[in-house]
C-alpha cells in the first residue's frame, strides 16, 4: 500500500460518516410537516368517529349524554393533533378525555388518538414524559371505567374493553415514539458535536497560523536585524577608512554577510512555499559565528565558554539567536562600545550573557527583538531579563535549563508534543470533517 493510499484511507476514517440521506417521500414528507399533521387528524377523525355512529336507545340518559358528547371531544382532539409537535402534551390530554367519551360508546373499542398522541409525546418530549403521561391516563381511564362499572352505568365488558383497547394502542405508539425519540435526539447529538468539531477545527488553524507568523516575524527580526546591522557597520567602517585594502575587505565582508542572510531568508521561508520545500527545523546556529560577523564589523568582542556543548537542536538554535541578538543590540544601540564581553556557561542552568559597555540611554519598553528572545525562552521553560547595570554596561542575561536534568523542559514545558520552536507550533493539520446539510425529522429517518 502506498502512502498517498494509506493517508486517503485515514482521511476516510477521520471524516464523520452520517445516515444515509431518506428516500423522496420521507423527504417530503419532512419538509412538509403541516400537510403531514393534516393527513394524520383527518384520518383519527374518521376512525374515531366510528365508534360513536351507532347508539343504543336501551341505555341510560347518563350514557346517552356521553355518547353525544363524544364527537366534540374526538373533533377537538384531532383539531389540536394539527400543533402535536409544539403541544405533545395538550395533544395527549386530549386524546385521553376523549378515550374517557369512548367508554360510553355502544362499541368502546376507541381509536387511533392515544397512539399518535403517545408517539409524539416520546419523541417531541422525552421518554420519561411518555412512560408517565402514559400511566397515569391509562391508571385514570382504568379508576374511571371501574367506578363507571361498579355504578352500573356501563357494562363491565365495555369498560375493560375500552381500557385494554387504549393501553394496547397506548404502547405501540409509545414503544414506537421511543425508538424514534431516541434516534432523533442521538442524531441532534451528533450534528451538535459535528458543529461543534468544525468550530475547534477552525480556532486551531487560527491558533496555528498565529504561531506561524509569530515565528516566522521572530526569525525575519533576528536575520534581518543582525545582518543589517554588521552590514551597517562595515559599509561605515569602509566609507570611513582610507585604506582601500581595508576598504575593499570590509566591502567583501559586507557582501558575505547579506549573502548569508539571504541564504537563510530563503531557508525559513521555504515552508511558506507549496512543493516539495524542507519542513526540518534551521541548522542550530554556531555562537562563534555572530561573534565573528562582529569583530569584522570592528567591534572588540569576546566568548568565553563553559562546559560542553552538547546540546540538542532546539536548545543550541535558541542559543545562538540569543548571541545573536545581544551582539546586534550592541552594536546598534552602543556603537561607541570597546568591549562586548559574550559568557556562556553550559551547566544546569544554561546560562548565556552579553555586556557591553557604551550604552547611554535606557528604555522601558523592549523592541521586537528582546521580546523574541523572552519567548524563546519562555517556551524553553528558562527565563530572560535585560537592562543597565551602571557604568554606563548594558547586559542580557538568559537562563535555560539544560536538558541533562532529565525533564522535558527543554523541549518547552507549555508547548505541545512535536512542536519546535523553529518550525511554529508544531499543530497538524486538521482532519476534515463533512457536515452536509440535510432535511431532518425524527418521522423520517
Amino acid at each position: 500500500m502506498t502512502s498517498d493510499s494509506r493517508s486517503s484511507s485515514a482521511r476516510e476514517g477521520d471524516e464523520l460518516r452520517l445516515p444515509r440521506p431518506p428516500g423522496v417521500i420521507r423527504r417530503f414528507w419532512a419538509r412538509h410537516p403541516l400537510f403531514a399533521d393534516i393527513l394524520i387528524a383527518l384520518s383519527c377523525l374518521l376512525l374515531g368517529l366510528v365508534p360513536g355512529a351507532s347508539l343504543d336507545a336501551s341505555v341510560g340518559a347518563a350514557v346517552r349524554i356521553g355518547t353525544l358528547a363524544m364527537p366534540f371531544t374526538v373533533i377537538v382532539a384531532c383539531l389540536l393533533l394539527l400543533r402535536r409537535r409544539q403541544w405533545p402534551v395538550v395533544a395527549f390530554v386530549a386524546s385521553m378525555v376523549a378515550a374517557v367519551s369512548y367508554l360510553f360508546a355502544a362499541n368502546p373499542a376507541g381509536g387511533p388518538l392515544l397512539l399518535v398522541t403517545s408517539y409524539t409525546l416520546a419523541v417531541y418530549r422525552s421518554v420519561r414524559a411518555c412512560w408517565t403521561a402514559l400511566g397515569i391516563g391509562i391508571g385514570g381511564l382504568a379508576v374511571i371505567g371501574v367506578s363507571l362499572s361498579l355504578t352500573g352505568t356501563i357494562t363491565w365488558s365495555a369498560s375493560i374493553n375500552a381500557i385494554l383497547g387504549e393501553l394496547v394502542l397506548g404502547l405501540i405508539g409509545a414503544l414506537i415514539g421511543v425508538n424514534v425519540g431516541n434516534r432523533k435526539r442521538y442524531m441532534e447529538a451528533v450534528l451538535a458535536r459535528s458543529r461543534q468539531l468544525l468550530v475547534e477545527r477552525d480556532q486551531h488553524a487560527q491558533l496555528a497560523a498565529a504561531a506561524e507568523r509569530e515565528r516566522i516575524a521572530r526569525e525575519m527580526h533576528d536575520i534581518v536585524s543582525h545582518s543589517l546591522t554588521v552590514v551597517v557597520a562595515l559599509s561605515e567602517g569602509a566609507a570611513a577608512t582610507g585604506d582601500p585594502d581595508r576598504a575593499r575587505d570590509a566591502s567583501l565582508a559586507a557582501a558575505d554577510t547579506a549573502r548569508s542572510a539571504l541564504s537563510e531568508m530563503r531557508s525559513m521561508l521555504g515552508v511558506l512555499r507549496a512543493g516539495d520545500a524542507p519542513l526540518e527545523p534551521a541548522a542550530p546556529i554556531d555562537p562563534a559565528e555572530p561573534v565573528a560577523a562582529a569583530r569584522r564589523a570592528g567591534f572588540t568582542v569576546s566568548l568565553i565558554t563553559t562546559g560542553a556543548p552538547e546540546l540538542p537542536p532546539t536548545v543550541s538554535f535558541a542559543v545562538g539567536r540569543i548571541v545573536q541578538e545581544g551582539l546586534t543590540n550592541a552594536m546598534r544601540h552602543a556603537p561607541k562600545a570597546t568591549a562586548i564581553d559574550v559568557r556562556i556557561d553550559y551547566a544546569d542552568p544554561l546560562v548565556v550573557e552579553i555586556v557591553n559597555d557604551g550604552a547611554t540611554t535606557a528604555t522601558d519598553d523592549p523592541g521586537f527583538g528582546l521580546r523574541g528572545l523572552a519567548e524563546r525562552a519562555a517556551h524553553l521553560g528558562g527565563s530572560f531579563r535585560s537592562g543597565a547595570v551602571g557604568g554606563g554596561r548594558w547586559m542580557l542575561r538568559a537562563e535555560l535549563p539544560h536538558p541533562s536534568t532529565g525533564s522535558d523542559r527543554s523541549t518547552g514545558s507549555g508547548a505541545q508534543a512535536g512542536s519546535d520552536p523553529s518550525t511554529g507550533s508544531g499543530a497538524r493539520e486538521p482532519g476534515s470533517l463533512s457536515l452536509s446539510k440535510r432535511p431532518h425529522d425524527p418521522e423520517t429517518t
